[in-house]
Parts: C-alpha cells; sequence; structure tokens
C-alpha cells in the first residue's frame, strides 16, 4: 500500500464523533475538508465542529514504509501535537505517539478501520501505563459528501 493508504481522504466528508470529556460521552457532527499534496506523499484535512477547530498535516516516508500524522487544534492552540507514527497492514492502519497531556505523560494510538472510498472509522486511545492498558476517548465515522460537481 504506502504512499496510497490515505487515497480516501482528498474531498469533504461528513463526520460523526463520539468523544469522550470527563467521564461522559458526547457526540457531535463536524466537517472535515480534506486534500492531497507531494503527489500523494501527503495530505492535509481541515475539521471544523460547532466551537471547535483542528487540522492535520500527514506525510509518507518511502524508505521506512510509515506514515506521520500532526494535529493541532483550538483546546490546544500554538501547539503542534507530536506526529503518531505507523503504517498501513491488512486494511488498518495503526499509529502511536508519545505526548503529555495536562502534565501527564501518555501513549497515544489512533486506528483507521473500515476504510472504503466513501467512508472510513478513527479511532483514539491513550494509555497511562506505555501502553499495557488503553483507554479509548474519540471516535469518528466519516462519510464523503456527495462532489458539488457531480
Amino acid at each position: 500500500m504506502g504512499a496510497t493508504d490515505f487515497a480516501l481522504e482528498p474531498g469533504r466528508w461528513e463526520v460523526r464523533n463520539r468523544r469522550l470529556v470527563g467521564d461522559r460521552w458526547e457526540e457531535f457532527d463536524a466537517i472535515s475538508e480534506a486534500e492531497a499534496m507531494l503527489g500523494g506523499l501527503g495530505n492535509v484535512d481541515h475539521f471544523h465542529a460547532p466551537g471547535y477547530e483542528g487540522f492535520s498535516l500527514r506525510l509518507y516516508d518511502p524508505e521506512p514504509g510509515e506514515w506521520r500524522s500532526w494535529w493541532s487544534s483550538t483546546p490546544r492552540p500554538g501547539r503542534l501535537d507530536p506526529p503518531v507514527e505507523g503504517r498501513f497492514e491488512d486494511g488498518r492502519g495503526r499509529f502511536e505517539a508519545d505526548d503529555v497531556l495536562d502534565g501527564v505523560p501518555i501513549r497515544m494510538r489512533f486506528d483507521w478501520t473500515e476504510m472504503t472510498g466513501d467512508s472510513a472509522r478513527w479511532d483514539q486511545a491513550f494509555s497511562l501505563d506505555c501502553g499495557k492498558t488503553w483507554e479509548p476517548n474519540w471516535t469518528m465515522w466519516l462519510r464523503r459528501q456527495p462532489s458539488a460537481l457531480a
């Protein structure tokens, strides 16, 4: 797969979100607009939800065959999170990185699954014990919006 792993990304996407906030789950809708760049070796997406904005930058490094993905959002302005790194195997993408959240070291994991040309699922989980156990805290279900040119 490699450089075409995120080929589903270019376009406008409806995003159904389920996110853990404190001890309760909240659900909300968003729009993500994605664009390929660097001949398919990268992409950027811009995430819009009421009261929340973020973006991802993803770059493919052909030598190790891995993707890196950076995130920035309005809750943590002026910060580009450390990149999660990983690859796709058997239709699933797994990406991990170390970070610090509210002064606490964490391991974070992003999983991309259920990927088709028109839909995908993204899950985020955090670990406080170096990856021995994981707490899921955000799921997005993405569905491509029809093109205005269709």
